[in-house]
């Protein structure tokens, strides 16, 4: 970016960043290692620390709130926060649950949900958050059983009795008690929760409190790979507070403005569930959970509640920026509410696309005459979840920034870019009841790996961060030897054909050319072609006009590109939407590259088949 180029752009809003900083250790063997030479500094024990001061010294600010059914807010203030959850670790005491029986949460995002979570962390009691989809999606339950006999547990908590009585009934019970919210099933035994919480907390509570330590187990996260089954991965309360105290070197906080959050990511994931709640948290703010999600028929949802909560930040999956943007391009009154307090945009989980990135800035732009700091972290549930932290302001996106003070990131030359590897408090000690693969997850170093790559933005200038490549896992060679790179690809594909392709796939493996299958963003192309809003996938796939338009823009990108290992060839538009029983997408909505080609095997042959099918667009 030349100073001419900078000055025409208009300024970006006040962010307090703390000073970027980085120390490089080069090694022989091509090998370094990052470093940030700031100390990290004390950190707390106990993540719960943070609610016992903010509930002493604001009781009567409001940490959480949710809409009821009559649309209004229900809102809970720290003390009274405070106050359910001692009630609540007392019944748990009370019943005997502890380091080696834990407590299961099989439904979403509520008060409730937090309190059991807080009371759980409070005694020292694993909790265990099961994504929603695993209970209300799956028609098997296969992964719900896997993990709930993983872990088992000794209280299980839904918020709706009859809306998860299916889920309920595929595990054996015997021994567990089920809590419910609300709403019990007919003959399914279950205690309300309201039994809890008439609970009163004694002594016990901050005994137990007292007794737990960095070494304590805060949470088992379920993560999977291409293999299918999830993975529980230990969260300790080190991993957690450690965290937190990076995230004090990234952004500084204000005392006289604590954060207000609208979020729907959910607490399963470690994002949502860690550094999401507990960074308000830290900050003594206010977190309102979003019933929204960045699909059709759901994000009418969060739109409604960023009619009546204004952020001071704002963050989302790329989809979710997507989608956010084509509304605010539609609704100047929205625009004004949602950029009148908010002074960064956070993404996660995938790269965001430059289209996007661009639109939310000159949205901003009009609205407010300023641009937006859109920053990132990286990392993984192994993670607690940050390693990284893109702290300044950059033009676009990709950039994953610099490790935090106490984090140790290898790279390891792999081709043009490099493996990256990690060590430090926040880094997982293994996966439960898995020596195995805890085993196999570390160096002989002890640095985790992650499985991720990454490239410096300036090779010369290790202090202008890094650039997330991909997974290392997920490449492949096409027949001529050439590797594919198939997470910046992948991002490129989706980016020349935005908004009219959701997702993707790559495929090629030992084959002369690269394809695309893609899901087609169903909403954006029926109002692309002027469609009927029910007008079904299959019927949407197979438009002429749909199919010109990614043949056109998939063209384009061909022409741009430098090598056959960027050019696609062929693609497909999928129906059929990704499975969660098949392990093709998280509840996130980040689809799985191996699983999706292993389940659609034959739609690959279909791609690659001479001559070729109708429905195979030739790029």
């Amino acid at each position: 970016m030349n100073d001419t180029a900078a000055v025409t752009r208009p300024p970006f809003r006040a962010v307090k960043f703390t000073p970027r900083a980085v120390a490089a250790e080069r090694r022989a063997d091509g090998t370094i290692v990052l470093r940030n030479p700031r100390p990290l500094g004390p950190f707390e024990r106990n993540i719960v620390a943070y609610l016992r001061r903010w509930s002493a010294e604001a009781p009567d600010r409001v940490f959480l709130a949710e809409r009821r059914a009559d649309r209004s807010w229900r809102r809970v203030s720290y003390g009274e926060f405070r106050e359910m959850v001692d009630r609540a670790a007392q019944a748990l005491l009370n019943r005997g649950l502890g380091q080696t029986k834990p407590l299961m949460i099989l439904s979403g995002n509520s008060i409730d949900h937090a309190v059991l979570t807080f009371a759980g962390m409070t005694v020292g009691v694993p909790v265990a958050p099961v994504s929603v989809a695993y209970s209300l999606v799956s028609q098997d339950h296969a992964k719900l059983r896997y993990v709930f006999d993983l872990v088992e547990p000794k209280l299980v908590f839904v918020q709706n009795g009859r809306q998860f009585e299916r889920a309920l009934r595929a595990l054996d019970l015997a021994g567990v008690e089920v809590v419910v919210g609300a709403d019990p099933a007919s003959d399914l035994p279950a205690t309300s929760l309201q039994e809890l919480l008439a609970t009163n907390a004694g002594p016990d509570v901050d005994r137990a409190y007292e007794a737990t330590g960095p070494d304590t187990v805060a949470k088992y996260l379920f993560t999977s790979g291409s293999t299918g089954m999830p993975k529980a991965v230990i969260n300790t309360q080190r991993m957690l507070c450690a965290n937190m105290q990076m995230a004090s070197h990234s952004i500084e906080g204000d005392p006289d403005e604590p954060p207000v959050v609208l979020d729907w990511m959910p607490w399963n994931h470690t994002m949502a569930g860690n550094y999401g709640i507990h960074n308000v948290l830290r900050l003594g703010g206010t977190y309102h959970i979003d019933a929204g999600r960045p699909i059709p028929g759901q994000f009418e949802e969060t739109i409604a509640n960023l009619y009546e909560v204004s952020p001071t930040s704002f963050g989302s999956a790329p989809i979710g920026f997507a989608m956010l943007a084509s509304k605010l391009e539609q609704d100047p009154e929205l625009c004004r509410r949602f950029f009148q307090k908010v002074k960064l945009l956070a993404y996660g989980g995938a790269s965001l696309p430059q289209e996007v990135w661009q639109k939310m800035q000159d949205l901003a732009v009009r609205t407010i005459g300023e641009r937006l700091a859109f920053v990132t972290g990286w990392g993984s549930t192994e993670t607690a979840p940050t390693a990284t932290s893109l702290n300044w302001y950059v033009e676009g996106s990709g950039i994953i920034g610099l490790p935090f003070p106490g984090v140790e990131l290898k790279m390891i030359p792999v081709g043009d870019r490099f493996e990256l590897r990690l060590r430090g408090p926040i880094v997982f000690p293994g996966y439960h009841k898995r020596p195995d693969l805890t085993a196999a997850a570390f160096d002989e170093e002890g640095f985790y790996k992650i499985g991720d790559a990454g490239r410096f933005v300036d090779p010369d200038r290790p202090e202008e961060g890094l650039r997330f490549a991909g997974r290392v896992v997920e490449d492949f060679k096409l027949t001529s030897g050439t590797f594919v790179h198939v997470g910046t690809l992948r991002l490129a594909a989706i980016d020349a054909v935005t908004p009219l392709v959701q997702d993707a796939v790559i495929t090629g493996q030992d084959r002369d050319y690269i394809g695309l299958l893609a899901w087609p963003n169903l909403a954006a192309c029926r109002a692309a072609f002027g469609r009927a809003a029910d007008l079904p996938a299959s019927d949407i796939v197979a438009l002429p006009a749909l199919r010109a338009r990614v043949k056109e823009g998939i063209a384009r990108h061909n022409a741009q590109a430098t090598g056959s290992a960027q050019r696609i060839a062929r693609v497909i538009l999928m129906a059929e939407p990704p499975s969660i029983d098949g392990n093709e997408i998280t509840d996130k909505g980040y689809v799985n590259q191996r699983a999706t080609l292993d389940r659609r095997a034959a739609l690959v042959t279909r791609l690659y088949a001479d001559p070729p099918a109708p429905d195979v667009i030739v790029i």
